[in-house]
This record gives structure tokens, C-alpha cells and sequence, in this order.
């Protein structure tokens, strides 16, 4: 069977959130030890706590909640791009480099890009800063049918944005985002995606258990 990267942060008591917003907590109205029949547990958490997909509602009143997210977005070719050596914008030429060769030559029509920049929660900590496409680089990669762009940092634009225009410009354009992805082990290369996020009804974000397939 092909190797399988389960590419999400593990969510407990200390994952850290965006800063201000609600981290996890679980409690236990239920516990067999006290007599009752089964365990029963209690979550609160911000939707964008670990690994989530965001939908359009996130950014603009009036489009899409989590409910209807596109599913097919969410799985099939992938590609995992190493963009550590790039800051604090990954440009188009920048990304050609970090993948070799031309994007018409290494990005599938239809594909999905995820972004290994380093700076990820995983580590146990927000991270200061991270890398994040050019806007230009985006309508290019647009430009080739892109589904979805996920990216192990905790978010797709700049931490010190107030305007988003990543999530904007993929919104826009029928692209998906993936954010708080764990690609610390993953090699860069080609891969099937499976990260299909739960179906919260109005939602601005839904939690995801994201895989890679190696292909």
C-alpha cells in the first residue's frame, strides 16, 4: 500500500491559536468512573484552531460558510512545494525555482499547491512571521485551473494583514484554502490530497483531517 503523511497539527490545550482567538479545551460532562454509562466530552475551539479549511464567508458577508465548501476541491493532485529559502513573498520566478523548472512544466492543470515554509504551529508556537504568494503569482497559478492553496503557516496572507487580498484573489477565483498544515516530514514532490473539512452549518472556517498519498 502507498505511504500515507498525515500532513494535520495535533489540537489539544496548548496548539497555539491565532493570537485572540478561542484555543481548545475539552470537558467531560460524562465519565464512566463517575457512574455513567459511557465518556462523553465537551470541545470548545476556534474553527481556525489547527489544521482548517477557511471558506469565502470568512472574508466577505455574503459568500459561501463551511457548509458549502466544494468538496472536490479538497482531494486529488497535489503538489508540495518547499518555500522556506522564500520571504517574505513567494513570486512567481521564486516558486519556479523552488521547483526547478517552469510552472506549466511541474504544476498539473487542476492542481493543488501546498506550501512548506517552516513556519508552522507545529513546532508549539505562533510563528512571527512567514512566506506567502505574491498576488501575481497567484492569478498565474489561477490562471492554470488552481483548486486549492494550503500552507503550513497560519495563514495564507501576512500575519500583519488587515486587507487579506490572497484570500480575496483565490476566493475570487474558485480556489480553496488550506491553512496550519504539518509538512515537516513530507518531502516535496507529487501527491494525492485528502482533506475534507466537516460540514458546519454558516461557519467561516471547519476543522480538516488533511492526508497525502504518495503517487
Amino acid at each position: 500500500m502507498a505511504d500515507l503523511y498525515d500532513i494535520s497539527v495535533l489540537v489539544h490545550a496548548d496548539t497555539p491559536p491565532w493570537p485572540g482567538d478561542t484555543p481548545f479545551s475539552c470537558k467531560w460532562p460524562w465519565l464512566i468512573a463517575n457512574g455513567a454509562p459511557v465518556n462523553v466530552s465537551s470541545l470548545t475551539a476556534s474553527p481556525h484552531l489547527g489544521t482548517h479549511a477557511d471558506a469565502p464567508f470568512h472574508v466577505r458577508d455574503g459568500w459561501p460558510g463551511a457548509h458549502e465548501l466544494a468538496l472536490e476541491a479538497f482531494h486529488g493532485p497535489a503538489v508540495v512545494i518547499d518555500v522556506t529559502a522564500c520571504d517574505p513573498e513567494i513570486s512567481t520566478e521564486a516558486l519556479a525555482t523552488a521547483l526547478g523548472r517552469p510552472l506549466a512544466e511541474s504544476i498539473p492543470q487542476r492542481c493543488r499547491v501546498l506550501l512548506r515554509t517552516g513556519r508552522t504551529i507545529a513546532d508549539g508556537r505562533f510563528p512571527d512571521s512567514w512566506p506567502v504568494l505574491s498576488e501575481a503569482c497567484a492569478r498565474t497559478l489561477l490562471s492554470h485551473g488552481l483548486r486549492l492553496v494550503g500552507t503550513d503557516a497560519p495563514s495564507v496572507d501576512l500575519k500583519e494583514s488587515r486587507t487579506l487580498p490572497l484570500h480575496h484573489v483565490l476566493f475570487a477565483g474558485n480556489a480553496m484554502i488550506l491553512e496550519n498544515l504539518d509538512l515537516r516530514r513530507v518531502p516535496a514532490g507529487a501527491y494525492e490530497l485528502m482533506a475534507f473539512p466537516l460540514k458546519l452549518l454558516g461557519a467561516d472556517a471547519a476543522p480538516v483531517r488533511a492526508v497525502l498519498k504518495q503517487v
